[in-house]
């Protein structure tokens, strides 16, 4: 379905060292989580390998790229430069690598920032981002560990994780990860009350 070894040559040349490596760590590590979930490996693979394709282009070419995505792109987001490379990858995945599967898309395009509603592949690459073997930041291990229990709690914790290091650092909070944190909540809470009455 995928032409994966042409896709790893493109990246290779695209992308530092660093940046290659960690490619491969987060396709590998959804396709574990894909495993997991009883999702399409194959695809998960794919969006966790491109899903920072646009990481290291230009600042000025990757605002321009999110401003003509037509990817719906939040005021926040269009003011945080770290977050132009998410938008920019799914607008490049889907014009210039042609892929029109909208789930893929879509993965890339709110692997930083999440959403409401994320399909399973889309909640797989913004983990499988989060907890790839390269992580090395303190509560990793607890992340890692989560991913493969319950996805909805390592959802919200990741969100509220997210929130806490963009406001220590006094950033803004894009509109789309206010709402998923909102969603998640709600899902954990809700699954919390079922297990109780049954």
């Amino acid at each position: 379905m995928f032409d994966v070894e042409n896709i790893k040559d493109f990246l290779k040349n695209r992308l530092s060292e660093k940046r290659y490596t960690h490619s491969l760590n987060v396709a590998d590590e959804c396709r574990k989580l894909a495993q997991r979930y009883d999702e399409d490996e194959e695809r998960a693979y794919f969006a966790g390998l491109v899903h920072d394709v646009c990481k290291e282009v230009p600042a000025e070419e990757l605002r321009k790229l999110a401003e003509e995505s037509n990817l719906d792109v939040s005021p926040a987001e269009l003011e945080t430069k770290a977050l132009w490379h998410a938008v920019a990858g799914g607008a490049f995945v889907r014009d210039s690598l042609m892929i029109e599967d909208e789930d893929i898309i879509s993965a890339v395009r709110f692997h930083t920032i999440g959403r409401a509603g994320m399909s399973r592949l889309e909640e797989i690459v913004y983990i499988g981002d989060l907890v790839s073997a390269d992580r090395t930041y303190k509560d990793v291990k607890k992340f890692r560990k989560l991913a493969y229990q319950d996805m909805d709690k390592v959802m919200l914790e990741a969100l509220v994780f997210s929130i806490e290091s963009v406001t220590d650092k006094k950033g803004l909070i894009p509109e789309y990860t206010i709402e998923a944190y909102n969603f998640y909540v709600s899902k954990v809470s809700k699954a919390s009350q079922e297990r109780k009455q049954s």
